[in-house]
């Protein structure tokens, strides 16, 4: 909820406020964007509450403590004494800094204090690493920050699923990107699995070209003629040309190839068409190190009634494609899991997640950090209704269940349609395009040019105001991640001479 630090201007000031706030709406860069956010919050009073540290999201004590503690340890060398207190406290979101309202208050940033421990925690970490730290040995220094990047985890950054509209997705990476904000650890499911599948079979010099949006252009929709449906056997779009597009793009290469080539973990959500056979799964290269990435982006597209369910292919060690699992048949994931947070937490050990959400049936229905996290009395209602509309959607599914499930199609129907309902749609942060009616009819066109640049430039846009949340969560990470790789730098080049690494 943003504050209301505009009651008392003039209209001068008013009439200031109101301009930039038109800058901001038709800012072309994120330095644009940037550069006059920071002019509103000062414009319009909001800079002054960065000051003040009484909040009731954080502890503004425990930070202020830990940040003077650091501080003098650091400039003192107390290097033994700054690691203790840097592990006591060793966690993204210590006394509650990542709150998300502690992000809606201000058009860019927060808190100084909290901008200031996460700045001087770097410090510390880059220090500890550096060879003015005299009094640890390399070794100690690796083996202390390896345990820092297990304790601290790493982001994850997930898209879900909307059809045409997924090309949103490409202008969330493109802004991350630029800002190195970038996560190795994504997810997709539907439209969201072709954004992953194509980051997670490129290497990371062609990314840049591949953001263009050229690979993007094609006519995966092609809807089958009336004769056609009336055969059966399909949805009302031929899945042969979504196939051909997949296989052009993804090439013959496996979640394990994928890895190798990229460098990203990429995992892509599929759910079986018979939902009494398992739940819906994560194909990656723990679970599913052999199967052809364009096969699972394929299932993972297989909407209900657009496209008919498709089975999945593996590729042998000798190159010989086999099927997967021969007897299932998949659908979309995004019917059951469009974000699978949870279970990814469990393999890659995440500490915070972006969601990139565009599926046309949830974003209206989408509720800003304001909404979700107020606990106001006036809040109630919202909650209330929305808490007994779910319930009663899931009634009804019930009781149709029970009476008509003996029927395949109706069961299925109900048990997919279930699963929409009692999904989690939200990541810790979460960047989601802004409807109108006009995107409905961008759903099912095939990518162009110009649809690819207006989407692009709308995931755009909606990403720069995440940014410095985005950044309070990952500076520290980046910061064990550079520091890892500054320090291993010596004993690879020792290794690559032929000799012992010595330490």
């Amino acid at each position: 909820m943003m504050l209301d630090f505009t009651r008392d201007l003039n209209p001068h000031q008013a009439y200031r406020i109101k301009k930039l706030k038109r800058q901001l709406r038709k800012a072309e860069s994120y330095e644009e964007w940037k550069s006059t956010a920071l002019k509103l919050d000062e414009e319009s009073g909001a800079q002054e509450w960065k000051y003040d540290n009484s909040s009731p999201y954080f502890d503004a004590e425990i930070i202020s403590h830990r940040l003077n503690m650091i501080r003098r340890y650091r400039h003192q060398h107390r290097t033994a004494d700054l690691i203790y207190i840097l592990r006591e406290g060793f966690s993204h979101d210590v006394a509650n800094i990542g709150h998300p309202l502690l992000f809606t208050h201000t058009y860019f940033g927060t808190k100084k204090i909290i901008e200031d421990y996460i700045d001087e925690v770097s410090k510390a970490l880059a220090y500890i690493a550096s060879s003015s730290c005299e009094t640890l040995t390399l070794k100690d220094k690796l083996e202390f920050f390896e345990n820092c990047q297990k304790v601290y985890g790493q982001p994850a950054l997930m898209f879900s699923g909307g059809a045409t509209l997924g090309l949103f997705h490409s202008g969330v990476c493109k802004a991350l990107m630029e800002q190195d904000l970038m996560p190795k650890v994504l997810s997709g499911s539907s439209a969201g699995a072709i954004m992953t599948g194509m980051l997670g079979v490129a290497d990371p010099s062609e990314i840049p070209n591949l953001l263009t949006g050229d690979h993007f252009y094609s006519d995966a929709f092609h809807f089958r003629t009336l004769s056609e449906l009336m055969k059966g056997n399909g949805g009302f779009a031929d899945v042969k040309y979504l196939r051909k597009f997949l296989i052009e793009n993804l090439g013959d290469v496996t979640f394990a190839e994928a890895f190798e080539k990229s460098g990203l973990d990429i995992n892509v959500t599929v759910a079986p068409y018979d939902v009494s056979q398992e739940d819906a799964r994560i194909m990656n290269k723990y679970t599913s190190p052999d199967l052809l990435v364009w096969s699972a982006v394929l299932a993972s597209c297989a909407v209900p009634i657009l496209f008919p369910p498709v089975r999945l292919t593996s590729k042998r060690y000798d190159g010989v494609h086999t099927p997967y699992l021969a007897n299932t048949r998949w659908v979309d994931g995004s019917v059951r899991s469009d974000f699978p947070q949870e279970r990814m937490s469990r393999l890659y050990n995440l500490n915070y997640t972006i969601a990139s959400q565009v599926n046309p049936h949830i974003v209206p229905f989408m509720q800003s950090d304001e909404e979700r996290f107020r606990k106001d009395l006036f809040s109630w209602p919202e909650r209330i209704v929305r808490m007994q509309g779910k319930l009663a959607a899931m009634g009804v599914m019930d009781f149709t269940r029970d009476r008509m499930g003996r029927v395949p199609s109706i069961r299925r129907l109900l048990d997919h349609g279930y699963g929409v309902v009692d999904q989690r749609y939200y990541g810790d942060v979460n960047i989601v395009g802004n409807y109108s009616l006009r995107h409905y009819g961008y759903m099912l066109q095939n990518p162009r040019p110009h649809l690819f640049k207006l989407l692009q430039r709308e995931g755009e846009q909606a990403t720069w105001p995440k940014i410095s949340s985005i950044e309070t969560h990952a500076r520290i990470g980046k910061t064990i991640e550079h520091c890892l790789e500054v320090l291993k730098l010596p004993k690879l080049k020792v290794e690559a001479s032929g000799q012992y690494a010595t330490v």
